[in-house]
């Protein structure tokens, strides 16, 4: 048998190879290939939005078509789970009133704000099928999803208590379809799941995930939502004030909306909405732009 020149002293001698080694550097090159692909799906899918001039993320392959199927889905499931009044019912036609006011100053408050940022209007809401129910519910709540599909429920009308505080509601819920906010919304949860994945590739454990996303969720969902109201509360109340509403109703709406919540909402850093005393503030200061667009368009 040969003779190995330097015996078991020689193999002692080396450095023993550590058992995941390999692993440990595969994914570090998969946690790196993840975060390469989020970075090219951010800087690939951001678009400057015409209503607000800030620069946003929509993924571009959710088109307007896509966002409003998606809506009459949801709508006709909602409509389905909470039948509304009869569109002979008088506060139905009220309603109904009120939401075409604002629907017949989208063309010009559309065009005003784009101008504002040099842009030219946007026109996907053109493809809007407007329609508006009224459910009965103590929900003091509304909303206008992708398409044009819009709900006031019966809860919110003696909170609002005026026409022209009803009508700075619809004209904030109608800017959220107008502003493309569904498809930011998820646009930005698909950002997220990355970032999920990412971790899970990095060997981080479910806690440590649980962490992480928590942290991504207070810096950058939370605000990115409460951004999305303000902007809305922004379009909405040039919208109301353009159909020729007072816009000054706002800070008594918002006011009576903290006094119905019975102040049980959480603090602003861990809600989707700006805190009401901030919202008031924000209206506040754009009351002078807002009674300039009643001056202009009210007719």
């Amino acid at each position: 048998m040969r003779q190995e020149p330097f015996g078991q002293a020689g193999r002692q001698g080396q450095a023993p190879r550590r058992r995941g080694a390999g692993l440990g550097g595969l994914r570090w090159l998969v946690l790196l290939g993840f975060l390469v692909y989020g970075g090219c799906y951010y800087f690939s899918n951001r678009t400057q939005d015409p209503y607000t001039g800030e620069t946003v993320l929509i993924d571009g392959s959710i088109g307007p078509e896509e966002e409003r199927a998606m809506g009459l889905q949801a709508y006709q499931e909602i409509l389905s789970q909470e039948p509304p009044l009869p569109k002979s019912d008088r506060t139905s036609q009220q309603i109904a009133a009120i939401a075409q006011r604002l629907i017949d100053k989208v063309p010009e408050v559309t065009a005003e704000l784009a101008a504002e940022h040099g842009m030219a209007a946007p026109e996907h809401w053109r493809q809007f099928e407007w329609d508006v129910n009224v459910i009965p519910s103590d929900q003091a709540n509304a909303f206008c999803l992708p398409g044009g599909k819009m709900a006031v429920y019966t809860g919110l009308i003696p909170v609002a208590q005026t026409q022209d505080a009803m009508a700075v509601v619809m004209g904030h819920e109608i800017a959220h379809a107008l502003l493309r906010h569904g498809a930011q919304r998820m646009s930005q949860q698909k950002l997220a799941q990355i970032g999920q994945m990412a971790g899970a590739a990095s060997g981080m454990d479910p806690q440590q995930q649980q962490m992480v996303m928590a942290a991504m969720g207070y810096g950058y969902l939370l605000p990115y939502a409460r951004t999305h109201e303000t902007q809305a509360d922004e379009v909405g109340l040039m919208l109301a004030a353009a159909a020729c509403y007072d816009p000054n109703e706002a800070i008594g709406l918002w006011q009576r909306m903290s006094g119905a919540s019975g102040g049980q909402a959480p603090p602003e850093f861990a809600s989707t909405h700006p805190n009401p005393g901030t919202r008031i503030q924000t209206l506040q200061s754009l009351m002078p732009k807002a009674l300039a667009y009643r001056e202009k368009f009210c007719r």
